[in-house]
């Protein structure tokens, strides 16, 4: 059974960093999508940032490039999400997801996602 927990949220001043874990578990695909995706109050879900692991490619939303970093620990199962420079707009409930990856010239941004974590709340004040 493939199980995702997120941890790291929190609040913070915008301008400020936060940095979002998922522990992943039961995953037995070597290569795959995992990303990170959030929800905002009144907005529908979107992919912030993902990456194949196993390959190493990342892609990342137009809003966010150049300030959030997608990463990955084998080691550890885990996968990261390094936010920088954050803006109340990137105030949200944050997801980690893993799904199928397709292979190379389709990106996960907009892949299948199978299995999701529970989320965790960043807010962001001005």
């Amino acid at each position: 059974q493939v199980q995702l927990v997120e941890s790291g949220g929190g609040s913070v001043q915008a301008g400020g960093s936060l940095r979002l874990s998922c522990l992943a578990s039961g995953y037995t695909y070597n290569r795959y999508c995992m990303g990170w995706f959030r929800k905002a109050s009144g907005k529908e879900r979107e992919a912030v940032a993902t990456i194949v692991i196993g390959v190493g490619v990342t892609n990342y939303a137009d809003s966010v490039k150049g300030r959030f970093t997608i990463s990955q620990d084998n080691a550890k199962n885990a996968l990261y999400l390094e936010m920088n420079s954050l803006k109340r707009e990137d105030t949200a409930m944050y997801y980690c997801a893993a799904g199928r990856w397709f292979g190379y010239g389709v990106s996960c941004m907009g892949g299948e996602y199978n299995y999701w974590g529970q989320g965790t709340q960043v807010t962001v004040s001005s």
